[in-house]
């Protein structure tokens, strides 16, 4: 049965047979004829020999009396027409032969002038003397050639015919499943990118590694495509979306790139910041023209990567407020509400921003699931250290786990960048396979910046750096809950790092009062010893007090550690009181007060520390002067173990998350690793 639209021939089920596509050459051909026709074609039959100018005209033809008549065209050229009883003659015999023969009657010679008068001057003189009979006839015309009018009409036409043709191919080409570029008229079509059954995406499942609940969670949403009537039968309704919320680099996209490897249903990929175009209306028509597309692919996967691109909370700021995307996120909602839950459309998201999205887009029957990706644990980053090691010659020694342990804080894209690190720093070595020490080089590479071994420094100021970076190992060393040091260097690093000391901090949720307050320490330790050695002080603490300081007021102002401002937290995790303070003029000097008091607490503190442990500190300030990098076998073969790990196993692996998921540290800027640096 032939179907409307298909030119089958009759009788065979071959290709339909297709006529000739218009081409946008053949209007550059046409263009190119007609130009041809102008220039050589149309004048071919009446093009007069070139003559030098008026010299050679007065040698050749004046005085011979053999030029019938002599016109001046367009006050510029002067064309000369010869008898024809004179043709036959020897010295007019190449007009005899040429192209142009006795029968033209056009003229035989042309040769060009300045200016009217000048010519007539010339002539005039040329011919004085001679019978008025002989002398020359001259007449003045103005003259187009007959062509010229309709080129002029016609060429401007066929170049507006070929640019309209030329950007209508370019620019409004079809969007098709997966929604092609956008043109004039197309400007309204989605820019979603379509993976059916044909396109094969090379990420599956096996290549996330550290998100077991997250795809457990992901395997179910493919699992009720594939599988409905599993769910249904039991009175289950297919969830209409899910969320995925984390920090960057923690797989959101990896994880939606798995799924669409391993669906076996069309699967549309799109970033936020795609809706919105400068034109008015064009964010909410590619909502449309995406769920009209998606629901003739049903069953499918929208997949929205940076949804807070076009989700933010509408209404909070008028000032900040944007017609265009909030249109866009209001068609949004009408879309994901407008279809039954047996459409078979499932929307996935993706944003590390959840606390600024739109309230009506969070609530169930819009995105029923959000599913939590955070940053791996200890298990989790030996698990993507082992996926992103599979194309990587590495040595039959490297430990894995001890990697893992190294690297607290990482996410899966900053491990990979660690392993390809690795890699490149082995290669520049000319090794054969990547070793433990590559891998070294590589976690010191990401955290502290590229190695300045050709920074010059004084030895005075490496002498205060040395001491500065051992104030901070020897309160690490001592204080009770202070996290366990890994190693200590004086190399420069980075754009201002001159030094740092590195932690690993363990694995826990729940902060107290004396593990913040060792934190503070710790921290402080460079700054305390400066003062105790050399009775001065100097720039190199700035980071180490911007990290005290944000720790300090969030024990104030967040957690509710202080006896004297008392159980109240003015934490704002949406930023809603950017411009205003919940609290008086009063409790602001109160706050400053609290945590200037606290920090001077911890300063005393540690200064006294460090002044018992004085020889200590010389000790390891001497020893980085000799060796510039510290480990902590070094530490203990120089001033014995910590005392603090003699009766208590520590398990190193991700710290820095605190109450209700925020360490302190971390409100203001989070780090992927516990790293005290001296800058300059």
């Amino acid at each position: 049965m032939e179907k409307g639209g298909n030119n089958y021939s009759k009788g065979s089920d071959k290709t339909p047979k297709k006529g000739p596509k218009f081409n946008i050459y053949w209007v550059y051909a046409f263009i190119g004829i007609a130009l041809l026709a102008m220039n050589f074609v149309l004048p071919f039959s009446s093009q007069p020999k070139e003559l030098s100018g008026f010299k050679e005209f007065q040698q050749r033809f004046l005085r011979t009396g053999d030029v019938e008549k002599l016109v001046v065209v367009n006050k510029a050229l002067v064309e000369v027409y010869i008898k024809k009883e004179r043709l036959s003659q020897p010295q007019y015999s190449e007009v005899a032969k040429g192209k142009l023969g006795a029968q033209n009657p056009g003229p035989h010679y042309q040769f060009t002038i300045g200016s009217v008068e000048s010519f007539q001057k010339e002539l005039d003189r040329a011919q004085d003397g001679m019978p008025l009979a002989d002398q020359m006839n001259v007449s003045y015309v103005p003259r187009t050639a007959w062509f010229e009018p309709l080129m002029q009409i016609l060429l401007p036409i066929l170049l507006l015919i070929g640019m309209w043709v030329l950007l209508m191919r370019k620019m409004g080409g079809p969007s098709g499943g997966s929604g092609g570029p956008g043109g004039i008229f197309n400007i309204g079509k989605s820019k979603a990118t379509l993976f059916d059954k044909g396109t094969r995406v090379n990420i599956t499942f096996n290549d996330v590694a550290g998100l077991d609940e997250a795809k457990v969670e992901v395997m179910e949403i493919v699992d009720f495509l594939k599988n409905p009537k599993k769910y249904t039968a039991l009175g289950g309704k297919i969830p209409k979306g899910a969320l995925l919320v984390g920090p960057p680099g923690t797989g959101k996209t990896l994880l939606a790139k798995a799924m669409a490897g391993e669906a076996q249903v069309p699967f549309f990929s799109m970033s936020g910041s795609d809706f919105v175009e400068l034109f008015v209306g064009v964010g909410a028509s590619r909502v449309r023209d995406l769920f009209k597309q998606a629901r003739e692919k049903a069953p499918c996967i929208i997949f929205i990567d940076e949804i807070d691109a076009i989700g933010r909370a509408r209404g909070k700021n008028v000032m900040m407020s944007n017609d265009e995307r909030e249109n866009t996120l209001n068609q949004l909602l009408v879309e994901m509400d407008g279809f039954g839950t047996d459409s078979g459309i499932i929307i996935l998201a993706a944003t590390n921003r959840p606390d600024v999205l739109d309230s009506a887009l969070l609530r169930p029957g819009r995105f029923d699931r959000q599913i939590s990706i955070d940053k791996p644990d200890l298990f989790g980053r030996e698990h993507i250290f082992n996926v992103h090691l599979k194309p990587i010659k590495t040595s039959p020694n490297l430990d894995i786990k001890k990697l893992a342990s190294m690297t607290p804080g990482f996410a899966g894209a900053d491990i990979a960048n660690v392993c390809n690190e690795a890699a490149l720093i082995a290669a520049r070595k000319g090794k054969n396979e990547v070793e433990m020490e590559d891998f070294n080089d590589a976690i010191d590479r990401v955290i502290g910046g590229l190695e300045k071994k050709n920074k010059i420094i004084s030895p005075e100021e490496k002498e205060v750096i040395a001491y500065h970076e051992a104030g901070h190992a020897i309160c690490g060393w001592y204080l009770e809950h202070a996290n366990p040091l890994v190693k200590v260097t004086i190399v420069p690093r980075g754009v201002a790092a001159l030094g740092y000391a590195q932690y690993l901090p363990k694995e826990q949720y729940l902060y107290n009062t004396e593990q913040l307050m060792d934190d503070i320490c710790m921290t402080l330790g460079g700054r305390a010893v400066e003062d105790i050695v050399f009775g001065k002080i100097s720039t190199g603490a700035q980071n180490d007090l911007q990290v005290i300081t944000r720790m300090a007021y969030a024990m104030v102002t967040v957690y509710g550690m202080n006896d004297k401002v008392g159980n109240v937290s003015f934490y704002d995790p949406n930023n809603e009181q950017s411009f205003t303070k919940p609290y008086s003029e009063e409790t602001a000097k109160m706050i400053d007060d609290e945590v200037r008091i606290l920090i001077d607490k911890a300063y005393q503190r540690t200064k006294g520390l460090l002044t018992d442990k004085l020889p200590q500190v010389k000790l390891l300030a001497e020893e980085l002067l000799k060796k510039e990098v510290l480990y902590k076998d070094d530490l203990e073969r120089l001033i014995g173990k910590r005392p603090y790990d003699a009766h208590k196993e520590h398990i190193p692996t991700k710290a820095g998350i605190g109450v209700e998921g925020v360490h302190p540290s971390d409100i203001i800027n989070p780090s992927p690793a516990n790293v005290t640096t001296d800058q300059d």
